[in-house]
């Protein structure tokens, strides 16, 4: 489960111009607001990122004006940390000091206390026409599409400095799975897989759209080994339709070789996409990675590809041959334009 709250060290503690009451601190690559004079450089906090919900606890009461948000499905009521900009400061994430832990506590720096704080992550709901019925969790042969964000890497861009990668947009839509697997063909959103009898749910339409259960079972046939693809599928009902598209679109990110367990090269997905009559998501060239966590942060700034009317999400860098790194397995990760983050207020 991906770490949303944990103990960390005040790297930086910087002025804001015209403010007297606030100032910003540095917390891994994040820039977090808080009160002016509560945190001093080499101090131990508790982080929590954005996209944290927190519990309805005293000590976070203070939030409710501003980030309440009631139960939704599995997810219970509580405070909800995303991208704010205070004073003309874009301000990421949320700082408490060790006291908010519960006693036995561990405090040592980058200690996981997520489940200790009762922290989950905030989600919007999905759709009932995207979910449709659910045939069971999501597949324990697939990886999940779930990127790390630039902010917590500053680490791995040092060990992988030099190194070329391509990028892409990172599109807003939901995420899409389709896989052949030992003569069984299959579809999944983030998290479960879905009965493809279900016409009610969009993801399945989809496929069946684009045939891809007889396009996955041919390209496994001629390749020898069973095969998944994966992308975001945007349009019409899926966030707010910010492509201003007329119908619902797959867009590629990924090829898995279900029957080896790894990920295709830039070069070999491209190949597999366009054979299998898909389109990519949109492709902003390459780069040889001599970047901090700012410089990528500002990397994601644009509009989209798909649409000049619309912030791009982000960009997710990966390396034109796959690469495993030491903290995040697959070497690939994101960088969200903070501009999106605030104008859509994800």
């Amino acid at each position: 489960m991906r770490t949303l709250a944990s103990v960390q060290t005040v790297n930086t503690v910087e002025a804001i111009p015209n403010a007297d009451a606030i100032e910003k601190i540095r917390v891994l690559g994040w820039w977090v607001v808080a009160k002016k004079g509560e945190f001093a450089p080499g101090n131990k906090i508790v982080y929590c990122e954005i996209d944290s919900l927190l519990p309805e606890r005293a000590e976070f009461e203070f939030l409710r004006a501003s980030s309440f948000k009631p139960a939704a499905g599995e997810l219970p009521a509580g405070f909800r940390i995303k991208t704010v900009k205070l004073r003309g400061q874009v301000s990421q994430g949320i700082c408490f000091p060790l006291s908010v832990l519960p006693d036995g506590a561990p405090t040592t720096e980058g200690a996981d206390v997520t489940d200790l704080l009762g922290v989950r992550k905030w989600e919007p709901p999905v759709p009932a026409s995207l979910a449709g019925r659910v045939k069971g969790g999501f597949p324990g042969f697939l990886p999940k599409t779930d990127e790390t964000r630039v902010q917590v890497l500053e680490p791995v861009l040092a060990r992988h400095r030099g190194r070329e990668f391509f990028v892409t947009e990172k599109l807003d839509g939901t995420s899409f799975t389709a896989f052949w697997r030992e003569g069984a063909f299959g579809v999944c959103s983030r998290n479960l897989q879905l009965d493809t009898t279900d016409d009610t749910s969009s993801l399945v339409r989809l496929a069946k759209a684009l045939d891809l259960e007889a396009k996955l079972r041919a390209f496994a046939e001629r390749h020898g080994y069973d095969v998944a693809i994966q992308g975001e599928v945007i349009g019409p009902g899926v966030q707010g339709n910010k492509y201003a598209l007329a119908a619902l679109e797959l867009r590629a990110f990924n090829v898995f070789d279900v029957s080896a367990h790894r990920y295709l090269s830039r070069a070999e997905m491209l190949s597999a996409v366009y054979e299998l009559g898909l389109t990519p998501v949109p492709d902003l060239g390459t780069l040889t990675l001599d970047h901090g966590v700012d410089e990528l942060v500002a990397l994601s700034e644009g509009v989209s590809g798909l649409n000049a009317k619309a912030q791009r999400e982000g960009v997710v860098l990966r390396p034109l041959v796959e690469v495993e790194d030491e903290y995040l397995g697959r070497l690939s990760f994101k960088a969200i334009n903070p501009k999106f983050l605030l104008k859509y207020d994800e």
